[in-house]
């Protein structure tokens, strides 16, 4: 009976062994080399200069799974200083591979940095992109999915295959024009057009009967899209990193720097269909279509174009944005529920109220938070905060409030404390839309409404089932309001997705602070990281 007894458990403990040991093999190595260099192509059939990787308009896609560690070696070959950053990606206690210039010194020309950082804990569908010098506008983005490992189940069939599309507004002009517009105070105005994948009509083929993923991510400068296929309902499933309810919708507005994951069964007669991509809420409607081919398709794609939804009607838009709720029961990359994490029960430790503003600063046209525009500083303020540099950042010119004060330049920062829960609350007291992301982390939003928000609007928050996700769109004259749990220590950049806002100020980084260092809080500084401004000549 012992003998028995003891076998059984020598068993059990060889199965839970390998139970690990098959869990940490997939935590697998993935190493890349991109070049980035300059090309002409013809986006909108005028040629034009564009910034290529390894030769593809867009980047390469990084296909990964949760917990992957990647070590890409990024090498500059443009004439001008560069970064990427991963949008999406939490760089869990890992900061220092964010890839802004406030955690990084650009890359210069001729030159190379290996980025290593992890998908801790992730999946989803994401992006990443340039984030220095306005060159965004002329590429250098690409699609960043994560997917789920073997183990943790998703809460929907595996699809029969899944399409990346990149779509997003696009300009005519050179990046660098661009940037010397807006450094002469102008707004740059409605874009040339819109791009799929950086084309104007790509074709994406299916089997009838079958169900694909679609993983849409808004890679654009400027303007909301509403994206549509005819003739097919769209299924949401995930967005950001959270598995949703899986509502079926007509069609969904995607907002600057948000991604969703879309089901789509190819249930209708074989043909081709019409993919539609459109802008929303802008002057001048600009539409882009591409191709849902089926493989038995006996006919090209006819008739009229699905419909867009009501013309600047917010209201349509933020009901939409309501429904999406997150999914209690499914796992997302870790084996406990969604749901387990009551966020709805936690009182905020710190509140903030936050007002994006386009004031006029000694002439010129600027953008604002709480009357401060952000400028950049020649030092990173990781590697200031890491090395003690004083006179980098200022951690006071921020306030919590809005004030009525002349709007003025600093290098702003936000103190917070590792582990402290906040509220923040955008109000947008413009004409436009705002489109607000946090670096680090994903937010629970909680509140939309129109008008001025109050303490009363609490009242309306969902604190029960809100979706997780790491861009908040904010409406003209109306407020969105968000819980975040500080939990990941580093400087996180909290910026404007419309990248005439970011790059004219409309950004600032919070510095999630616990004063005994540790490891388990924080990895230290990599030694090859980039040193610049006053961290030249200390060591890593």
């Amino acid at each position: 009976m012992g003998r028995s007894t003891s076998m059984l458990h020598s068993l059990c403990l060889v199965v839970a062994l390998l139970c690990v040991c098959a869990v940490e093999a997939e935590d697998a190595y993935k190493f890349y080399t991109w070049t980035v260099t300059y090309g002409t192509l013809s986006p909108l059939a005028t040629p034009q200069q564009v910034i290529l990787i390894n030769g593809q308009f867009p980047g390469p896609r990084l296909d990964l799974v949760t917990n992957d560690n990647v070590v890409l070696n990024l090498i500059n070959k443009l004439d001008e200083p560069f970064l990427i950053t991963w949008n999406g990606i939490k760089q869990r206690k890992n900061s220092w591979q964010d890839g802004v210039l406030g955690t990084n010194c650009a890359i210069p020309p001729n030159s190379n940095y290996t980025y290593k950082f992890q998908t801790k804990d992730q999946i989803g569908t994401f992006s990443y992109f340039p984030s220095t010098a306005f060159h965004k506008a002329a590429g250098g983005f690409g699609g960043l999915n994560v997917y789920h490992r073997s183990v943790i189940p998703i809460p929907y069939p595996n699809p029969a295959g899944d399409f990346t599309l990149l779509i997003g507004d696009w300009f005519k002009t050179n990046h660098k024009t661009l940037r010397q517009t807006l450094d002469s105070g102008k707004s740059l105005g409605l874009p040339d057009g819109l791009l799929i994948n950086g084309q104007t009509r790509p074709t994406f083929t299916g089997n009838q009967g079958q169900t694909y993923m679609f993983r849409i991510s808004n890679v654009g400068l400027s303007t909301s899209i509403n994206f549509r296929i005819q003739g097919h309902k769209l299924k949401l499933v995930e967005c950001e990193g959270s598995h949703t309810l899986q509502n079926f919708y007509d069609s969904l507005d995607v907002h600057v720097g948000q991604s969703v994951s879309l089901l789509v069964t190819l249930n209708q007669p074989p043909k081709d269909y019409y993919i539609v991509a459109s802008t929303r809420f802008t002057t001048k409607d600009l539409t882009t279509t591409a191709v849902l081919h089926y493989a038995n398709s006996g006919s090209p794609a006819s008739g009229p174009l699905p419909p867009a939804p009501p013309a600047n009607k917010y209201d349509w838009s933020m009901q939409q944005a309501t429904s999406y709720r997150w999914n209690l029961s499914a796992n997302a990359a870790r084996p406990n529920p969604q749901g387990s994490f009551h966020y709805g029960k936690i009182t905020p430790t710190k509140r903030f109220l936050f007002a994006g503003t386009a004031p006029l600063i000694n002439g010129k046209l600027r953008y604002a938070v709480n009357s401060v525009s952000y400028v950049n500083s020649d030092t990173p303020l990781k590697l200031a905060d890491h090395f003690n540099i004083p006179g980098v950042f200022d951690t006071s010119s921020l306030q919590s409030n809005p004030s009525n004060g002349a709007a003025r330049i600093a290098t702003s920062v936000v103190p917070t404390a590792l582990h402290d829960f906040i509220e923040v609350v955008f109000q947008n007291n413009e004409n436009a839309m705002q489109s607000w992301h946090l670096d680090g982390y994903d937010f629970w939003v909680v509140g939309y409404g129109f008008g001025q928000w109050s303490p009363n609007s609490r009242n309306t928050y969902n604190l029960v089932d809100a979706l997780t996700r790491h861009t908040a769109q904010v409406y003209p004259n109306s407020w969105t309001a968000i819980l975040v749990s500080l939990d990941n220590q580093g400087m996180w950049n909290m910026r404007s997705s419309i990248w005439e806002r970011q790059y004219l100020g409309q950004q600032f980084y919070l510095r999630v602070w616990n004063a005994q260092q540790s490891l388990a809080n924080e990895y230290n500084i990599p030694n090859n990281a980039l040193l610049c401004g006053k961290a030249v000549g200390r060591h890593p």
